[in-house]
């Protein structure tokens, strides 16, 4: 019998809680073993709950305990998560994590330790909740040289903008009701300005393309300044409005970003509503390959955390460790100098608007305001030419193959 720990018994703790114990059978034949919860770590006190027996609010029980072989940490923020995660390496014990913001901005002091120590360190759970991302990355496509990677990586701006979509909500209308629904927090900035995004892409390029993206490297824009207009125009243009991390080699570099683009409807991720991820990944043998399903959410995110807890108690020999190297520290390039087609939302007239553009496509004009989109050009060259006396409402991306 395998012994574990789980650090925190929120969503995703008491969803972990719950796996191991509903598919007690088929995780005990996968492991070779049965996995057994020996602790559950918390400072709150869950009468109600069925693992109340199994209820410490003293890490130094579970990290003193030789019978632990791997903690699952799902605290999650960068505090005590990463002095407990530490503290579990040095003491011999696995750990596997759903924290993208430990994995993100510590991942590679992490590595080392676990390195140091013998011991793996699992983190498929961190990004695309229940969306099998890290393992196929790191194993099935490992015969590409993976080119690009950019998705729907945030479920809450997903929902909102899927609200603003098919209802004509506006912004705080539609995040308004995903609060009400328990998708979005009290505080929603990490998920509508484009952090948690960030952290996401960060994982996703650095183990893509195997060097270190810290967040601080990666320029980031939410969807606060996406409006009800922005969404019915890009209806009518053919295009839906989706916040993207994008990962994308360029020369010996990677540009990595976050903002809105708009995404043609023909387009399979632009079908990625509500709640659910999606992500895309070019190699350049197999192509584009894409990934959905739900991003987020008890289940699913534990899901993650189970298998990645089967896999270090199986080969507990091989100690797990998925990582990336820290060899480039200047491996970013400057998103500006991409090239792609924009939305513009302006209230200049058409015929400003042609004497600096050139042949660009128009939409029909509402409430006064003009709307146009551009050739194919850098965000260096677009900011030179509306430096010419023409005010942007709104500047999109619109994704493309350029």
């Amino acid at each position: 019998m395998a012994q574990i720990a789980i650090l925190g018994y929120g969503i995703v703790g008491s969803g972990v809680a719950h796996v191991l114990d509903k598919n007690r059978d088929v995780i005990s034949y996968n492991a070779g073993q049965e996995i057994s919860v020996k602790y559950i770590l918390d400072i709150k006190e869950f009468p109600e709950s069925p693992y109340n027996n199994l209820f410490v609010d003293n890490f130094d029980v579970i990290v003193n305990d030789p019978e632990i072989i791997a903690v699952a940490e799902v605290i999650g923020g960068a505090g005590a998560a990463l002095d407990y995660t530490k503290r579990c390496f040095e003491a011999g014990k696995s750990v596997i994590t759903s924290n993208k913001e430990l994995v993100a901005e510590f991942g590679n002091e992490l590595f080392k330790s676990a390195k140091k120590n013998n011991v793996s360190y699992l983190y498929e759970a961190s990004v695309g909740g229940g969306i099998p991302l890290i393992k196929p990355l790191s194993q099935c496509m490992t015969a590409n040289s993976i080119t690009e990677i950019y998705g729907i990586l945030n479920g809450t701006t997903n929902y909102i903008l899927t609200d603003m979509q098919r209802n004509g909500a506006d912004f705080s209308e539609a995040l308004h009701d995903a609060q009400k629904k328990g998708y979005a927090e009290a505080d929603p900035t990490a998920d509508t300005e484009g952090h948690d995004t960030c952290r996401k892409i960060c994982i996703l390029s650095s183990l893509a393309f195997g060097n270190r993206i810290s967040p601080r490297q990666v320029p980031f824009e939410g969807i606060t300044n996406v409006t009800g207009n922005d969404i019915r125009y890009a209806a009518g243009l053919g295009y839906k409005i989706k916040l993207l991390g994008r990962g994308r080699i360029v020369g010996d570099k990677a540009s990595v970003y976050v903002a809105p683009h708009l995404i043609n409807t023909d387009s399979l991720l632009a079908s990625v509503d509500d709640v659910m991820n999606g992500v895309v990944i070019r190699g350049n043998t197999v192509g584009s390959v894409t990934f959905c399903g739900p991003g987020a959410g008890k289940l699913p995110t534990a899901s993650a955390v189970v298998a990645d807890i089967i896999d270090t108690v199986k080969y507990s020999a091989e100690h797990n460790r998925i990582v990336w190297e820290d060899h480039c520290p200047d491996m970013t390039a400057d998103p500006d100098l991409l090239e792609s087609a924009w939305y513009i939302r302006t209230n200049v007239s058409r015929e400003k608007i042609e004497k600096e553009f050139g042949n660009i496509l128009f939409a029909d004009d509402t409430d006064n305001e003009t709307i146009f989109i551009t050739g194919v050009m850098s965000k260096k060259k677009i900011t030179d030419l509306l430096n010419r006396g023409i005010s942007a409402k709104s500047l999109f991306r619109i994704l493309g193959d350029h």
